[in-house]
């Protein structure tokens, strides 16, 4: 009878599935993974019996098959041991963290891995064999650690690949053939790479091969050969009338010869150069007091050029953001113009008129940037004016229209809007003369200085600067229906000392061509829009959803690589936010800030919103501004109330 019992229990275990157990070792496996390297959002609570709830963890079958923990302070070395519990696992992401140490090798136990993210940590030793038994890897990011070693021929094992980033690493030897078909991205620049680049992968952008000493296609710097490595020869004398095939080679002395008189030549060439610039400069009637900016700046794609003006120092060109440049180059006077149009600039409402044009023309200028409608200058006046000067490029309406809606821009009058303060308009040239902004833009902020002297952008700043730019955008919509922004992105969002965000460049998009208007705003442009130049307002919603978006993400709109497969910024947050690991999206510099966490998840809810793909879901600006007010207010009610919290244990711990 208890034979019959035991053989009854044994089967009744048998029959049920192991599904359980299985999720039980996986979640074994991430306890064990937290208390090696946890980091700072690794707080998943494991009173839980299941897993699948946790941040970053994503269940299927009763089986953990995705782990993503970017950018969440881990640190120290993978242990052996927990992958070969994590048998189901198709994605890893342990992106931007601070790991070391080698790969463990139970990582091989994860047959079904199909997209392995390590960028970003500190992992060293050679890329280890086993990981080439992953047969079935599409997607395989090993950038930005300390790899060393020699690119195995072993990647050849991943027949299915399409990404392999193994740039900023210190790999060395040469890039092996490998017949990856199916390979889509490719990088290893940064290394220590030497040899020819590989046919296969000479349809790889240049800057995927940068920063080692490879040769070949798609590289300036081609390779030396046996074929064109010989040395300098001379024709066969008639005594070698018998094998003209054979070359002779040039004696040491005659080499010398040759380079020592070559040293001299050029030494004479530089010397009749520098007399001849010299005379020259002594015959210019006129001068221009101008900063140092090479000729190649100033010079846009389809544009004249500026003329090539000497200034007191004899090193620089005009900033005369052009208006004059055929004029002086004539010897005509600055108050002449060629055609019809003004003859000074035109000012604005009580804007200051303490210089006019030909002040400009002497202003030393500094290129500040090239945007969708033309170039931007700063230019220091002599009066100690500063002032940023815009030359338009393409304007295709008439002088008429030009001048009808350029006041209409000039009479727009509201504190987060950059103000035009005057213009000038000739058949040529077309400037904008606007205040001057001195901390640049929002994408120079976000985008720019990477280093260890970088200011970290906190919570406060960022909601200040979408506060301002949403009442910016919502100034212009309420003056009319039909009145638009039409190119919203960071770029043109411009900050004062303070970090006060002002808008520009609006009411430019009805003043060009269609050729201004490109893929330079890709990415910002609402996905109904095929005119450039005719915006309605709820596509200017849609851009700014995506800049708030990348205020909180930290990515520009147009990154390749946002989700490693190329999706846009909206659809890559929208993805995250579905997998409910909304710590991923956020910048790595706004994860310090925990108390407002709440604020900074509504703001993300309102990007996406915003970027609706179908107009009629997306809110008004007048809304868009009143959420922002609202979750600004309640982040600094909860400031308010911690800093009571602060004074009354201070009271307590003083009684």
């Amino acid at each position: 009878m208890v034979t019959k019992n035991l053989l009854f229990f044994f089967f009744l275990l048998n029959s049920f599935p192991f599904s359980k157990p299985d999720l039980a070792a996986d979640r074994a496996a991430l306890v064990s993974l937290r208390s090696s390297v946890g980091g700072r959002t690794l707080f998943w609570n494991i009173t839980q019996l299941s897993p699948c709830s946790w941040a970053g963890v994503t269940c299927e079958g009763n089986r953990v098959v995705v782990l993503r923990l970017p950018g969440v302070a881990l640190s120290g070395q993978l242990p052996t041991g927990i992958f070969a519990n994590l048998t189901q696992l198709h994605t890893l992401s342990l992106r931007l963290n601070a790991l070391t140490g080698e790969l463990p090798s139970d990582l091989a136990a994860c047959a079904n891995l199909r997209n392995l993210y390590l960028q970003g940590n500190l992992l060293s030793g050679e890329i280890p064999e086993f990981l080439f038994s992953l047969r079935d890897l599409v997607r395989l990011n090993l950038g930005e650690n300390n790899f060393t070693g020699e690119i195995s021929a072993g990647f050849q094992n991943f027949t299915r690949l399409r990404t392999l980033y193994l740039e900023n690493n210190r790999l060395s030897g040469s890039i092996p053939d490998l017949k990856l078909e199916k390979l889509e991205q490719f990088n290893v620049s940064n290394n220590v790479l030497n040899g020819s680049i590989p046919e296969r992968f000479k349809a790889f952008d240049s800057s995927s091969f940068l920063g080692n000493s490879l040769c070949g296609k798609p590289l300036a710097n081609a390779c030396i050969t046996a074929e064109n490595s010989s040395s300098i020869v001379v024709p066969s004398s008639p005594t070698d009338s018998g094998n003209g095939s054979k070359r002779k080679k040039l004696s040491g002395g005659a080499i010398a010869g040759i380079v020592i008189g070559s040293v001299i030549g050029f030494f004479l060439i530089v010397l009749i150069l520098m007399f001849l610039c010299r005379k020259k400069g002594s015959k210019k009637s006129r001068s221009i007091d101008i900063a140092s900016i090479k000729q190649q700046e100033l010079v846009i794609p389809g544009e004249k050029p500026i003329g090539e003006l000497e200034n007191a120092n004899g090193n620089g060109y005009s900033v005369a953001a052009a208006a004059a440049a055929a004029m002086v180059g004539n010897g005509k006077g600055v108050g002449e113009v060629n055609g019809a149009g003004a003859k000074k600039l035109v000012f604005f409402g009580k804007a200051s008129r303490v210089f006019d044009l030909e002040d400009l023309l002497r202003a030393s200028a500094e290129v500040l940037g090239k945007g969708t409608f033309g170039t931007a200058y700063k230019a220091v006046l002599e009066v100690g004016t500063i002032v940023a000067v815009k030359r338009l490029k393409d304007v295709t309406i008439s002088d008429r229209e030009f001048k009808e809606k350029i006041e209409m821009v000039g009479a727009v009058d509201q504190e987060n809007l950059v103000p035009l303060r005057a213009y000038y308009y000739s058949r040529d040239e077309k400037l904008l003369v606007y205040d001057y902004m001195p901390m640049g833009s929002l994408s120079a902020l976000l985008h720019g200085n990477k280093g260890a002297g970088r200011t970290p952008l906190n919570w406060e700043i960022r909601s200040g600067i979408a506060l301002g730019a949403a009442r910016g955008i919502q100034y212009l919509h309420s003056q009319g229906p039909n009145v638009s922004h039409g190119n919203i992105k960071s770029s043109n969002i411009l900050l004062t000392q303070n970090y006060e965000a002002r808008v520009s460049d609006f009411g430019l998009a009805h003043l060009v061509g269609p050729s201004s208007t490109p893929n330079r705003v890709a990415g910002y442009r609402a996905p109904e829009v095929t005119d450039p130049r005719r915006v309605s307002q709820k596509a200017d919603v849609y851009s700014f959803g995506v800049l708030l978006l990348e205020l909180l993400t930290g990515k520009p709109p147009t990154h390749a690589l946002l989700n490693e497969e190329g999706v846009d910024l909206p659809r890559w947050v929208q993805s995250i936010v579905r997998e409910e690991w909304t710590s991923e999206v956020f910048d790595l510099e706004l994860l310090r800030y925990q108390n407002v966490e709440e604020e900074m998840v509504q703001l993300l809810q309102l990007g996406i919103d915003c970027a609706a793909q179908y107009p009629d879901n997306r809110p008004s600006m007048s809304e868009v501004t009143s959420r922002i007010e609202e979750l600004c207010r309640s982040s600094q009610r909860e400031e308010q109330d911690l800093q009571l919290d602060v004074v009354d244990v201070d009271d307590n711990s003083s009684r």
